[in-house]
């Protein structure tokens, strides 16, 4: 009997493949048996975390420094993977990230936050997840058959406060993984899917000193949060990998265009 959730075999794109959220989500699909391509800007930092999951007893593992705001470069990456691997089958785009002056402090307000960074913000998270997904979707459109995951926020489904250049750039990717889901089904093949998941709150380096007091403890930030989540709990970045897992395989075959919520109830909770 077929195991719909068998994805060992495919080629796999991650970009952002040397951050916490990429290399944790290419850890898990290299341990599957799926052929991984991490994408970064940062040669020495790609490489090194290719080393590391090339040690795990898994698929292959390459680096390549590529930008996913050049889209020459990216032209140029995915032809190289084309002619070396075979093509793409998966594209997971980890690419992303807050910027500190996009950020509106408790003590000051929007009309305080620098635009450049603004634009910053939401050029590396949109633009950086639309760029790849029209590259690499053109090789699958030509093979006839793939996924594209992007990662949006709780961002996106709420106003959270402080983060507003950020939840600009989360609401336009869900809104393209809509757009670009039903362009892919309806004009190549229904075998090409584009979906989301929107994480909910994990602590990382990029996060920690706004949830984690220096003595450890919480803070007013994180109570909140915690007191907005059924679960309550902050979440492990690994709880990630099974949403994403589901989404390259075949047992999602007819899912396309859909935001997974992975936040422990954050979503669904109204707080009453």
């Amino acid at each position: 009997m077929k195991n719909l959730f068998d994805i060992s075999g495919k080629n796999a794109i991650v970009t952002g493949g040397a951050g916490t959220l990429g290399s944790n989500i290419a850890r898990h699909l290299v341990g599957q048996g799926v052929n991984v391509i991490l994408l970064g800007r940062h040669k020495e930092n790609t490489e090194a975390m290719a080393q590391e999951l090339a040690a795990l007893n898994g698929g292959k593992v390459s680096a390549v420094v590529s930008d996913v705001l050049d889209i020459d470069k990216l032209k140029a990456t995915r032809d190289f993977i084309d002619k070396e691997w075979g093509g793409t089958d998966i594209l997971v785009n980890c690419a992303g990230g807050n910027v500190p002056g996009a950020t509106v402090p408790d003590d000051k307000s929007v009309f305080d936050m620098k635009i450049e960074d603004f634009e910053k913000v939401t050029s590396i998270n949109m633009n950086g997840t639309v760029y790849p997904s029209l590259v690499f979707g053109e090789s699958m459109a030509k093979k006839g058959s793939g996924s594209i995951i992007t990662i949006s926020s709780m961002a996106a489904m709420s106003a959270l406060s402080r983060v507003m250049g950020y939840t600009v750039a989360k609401c336009g990717i869900d809104g393209f993984t809509r757009w670009m889901a039903q362009e892919m089904a309806i004009k190549f093949n229904e075998k090409i899917r584009v979906n989301a998941i929107a994480p909910g709150f994990f602590i990382g380096n990029q996060n920690r000193a706004m949830l984690i007091n220096q003595d450890g403890s919480y803070t007013e930030r994180s109570k909140k949060i915690i007191a907005h989540t059924p679960m309550r709990r902050f979440g492990d970045i690994t709880e990630l990998n099974g949403a994403v897992h589901f989404l390259c395989s075949e047992a999602a075959s007819f899912i396309t265009g859909i935001v997974m919520p992975v936040d422990g109830g954050f979503s669904s909770f109204s707080g009453i």
